[in-house]
């Protein structure tokens, strides 16, 4: 990969649409030797020193915001701290969603361990369909919903991990999503990725006293099943606003 998409950039940040399977940052779990770091790769984009702000998992993709210096990421991780930067998402899940508008209050482990934390995350149904398609041989078709995502906390893998507690998985999710419904969308669509994308962030900027607001488009293969499902992009931006 020789260039990142960049989405937005000012004096003090500068926000890519992070792709699939690129993680943020090195980091001594990971072994493949092939593995793709975004710190990497927009340093050398750029031609100077890059302070991620946040993470993204690697199969997700979207908005991920950087400072162009220590004293711009000091200047701003306050706001990721208190969660005064607002982050939404988009996510394609198995199942029609239960209300149109809810909130998933359910405590998370800590990094997969024992210790619980509070997690909440909120959501939206944009859309939904059903295709003429049995995914898991109970049915002789298929639903699925579009939804808006909201985390007001921030832990590990939460909107995976939320929605997989509702058994509304986010289809592609290869840890803590279903399977079958990962297949099914293999060989019936190609699909090889996850369908979560990080649409928007929104922060305040600490140096010119503006509200910013990053949008990032949403990656081909996200597109190629929303144009599967008949889910218009210019109806679902109107929804976005």
């Amino acid at each position: 990969m020789e260039q990142l998409p960049i989405v937005y950039e000012d004096n003090q940040y500068i926000a890519i649409n992070k792709p699939a399977g690129v993680l943020v940052h090195k980091t001594p779990l990971e072994k493949d030797p092939e593995a793709l770091f975004a710190v990497q790769i927009l340093e050398n984009q750029v031609g100077y020193k890059v302070y991620p702000l946040h993470r993204i998992d690697r199969p997700t993709t979207g908005v991920l915001l950087f400072g162009k210096s220590a004293q711009a990421a000091s200047a701003i991780q306050s706001q990721f701290i208190d969660n005064s930067i607002k982050k939404y998402y988009l996510a394609v899940v198995r199942g029609y969603l239960p209300e149109a508008h809810g909130m998933i209050d359910h405590p998370l482990a800590k990094d997969l361990e024992f210790v619980l934390q509070e997690a909440k995350t909120e959501y939206w149904a944009l859309n939904q369909c059903e295709v003429p398609f049995a995914s898991t041989g109970r049915y002789p078709s298929s639903r699925y919903s579009l939804a808006k995502v909201y985390p007001h906390t921030g832990r590990m893998h939460q909107i995976r991990r939320h929605f997989a507690h509702l058994r509304h998985y986010i289809i592609g999710d290869t840890t803590h999503g279903d399977n079958r419904q990962n297949k099914f969308f293999t060989s019936q669509f190609q699909l090889e990725n996850m369908l979560l994308h990080a649409w928007e962030l929104s922060f305040h900027q600490p140096f010119s006293n503006e509200t910013i607001t990053i949008n990032a488009n949403t990656p081909l293969h996200f597109r190629r099943i929303m144009a599967e499902f008949k889910w218009p992009e210019k109806e679902i931006s109107n929804h976005l606003v």
